[in-house]
């Protein structure tokens, strides 16, 4: 009875194993290892297939360090998107098993950041160890400056966008202000058309010829 508990459970963890792979690898790979029978068999094919010897490791990581070293800092992104990309590279070289220090990522930046960065650099130099400069240290003070850039940036913008309103209300003052003379103008022309037409209508009778229209010393 021992034995075949001790048999169910092994085949239990087994089956637990295979469908923990399964559900770890993608639909490409699991079409792949879908005819292999136990979760050892999977194991050494996802590790031979990915991993592999020595050999293809060592050229996996120089690929990865010719990858890393290329890498410079694009003027739409932000020093945080750029320390990510390079920390996304090294820790694929540290998951081969080859040591990547910070102190690699922390050159990198120096070398490669924007030259809108060159204040803050400056700075540190003068007033840190370089060669004990920490990537948080670096990051701290690169995005303190991309910060107060960006404020001053908003700033700028929203004042100009101020400028531009308030003008545009200057603006629309003053052609409301010729559209009610324009408007008042006409108006007084039409009613001192009208005034007059109407008077000349409303004449009494000639006192002489008894026909209305003209005064009477007009006849």
């Amino acid at each position: 009875m021992v034995q075949i508990k001790t048999h169910k459970e092994k085949k239990t963890r087994k089956a637990k194993a295979k469908s923990t792979l399964f559900a770890a690898i993608s639909t490409n790979v699991f079409t792949k290892v879908l005819t292999l029978r136990s979760a050892k068999e999977v194991w050494n094919y996802l590790k031979e297939e990915y991993e592999g010897n020595d050999r293809i490791r060592g050229m996996q990581v120089l690929n990865l360090i010719r990858e890393f070293e290329l890498q410079r800092m694009k003027e739409s992104e932000t020093i945080k998107e750029y320390q990510d990309r390079l920390y996304e590279i090294a820790n694929k070289v540290r998951l081969l098993g080859t040591k990547f220090p910070d102190s690699r990522i922390v050159e990198k930046i120096l070398v490669t950041v924007l030259e809108r960065y060159e204040a803050s650099i400056t700075t540190l130099e003068n007033t840190k160890d370089m060669s004990k400069l920490s990537l948080a240290e670096l990051m701290n003070s690169l995005q303190a400056q991309e910060q107060r850039r960006l404020m001053r940036q908003e700033q700028i913008v929203e004042g100009a966008l101020l400028a531009r309103h308030q003008e545009g209300g200057k603006h629309k003052k003053n052609t409301e202000r010729k559209t009610q003379v324009t408007s008042a103008a006409n108006s007084s022309n039409t009613h001192t058309r009208g005034k007059g037409r109407k008077s000349k209508k409303d004449y009494p009778p000639c006192q002489y010829c008894e026909k209305k229209g003209h005064p009477p010393f007009r006849c």
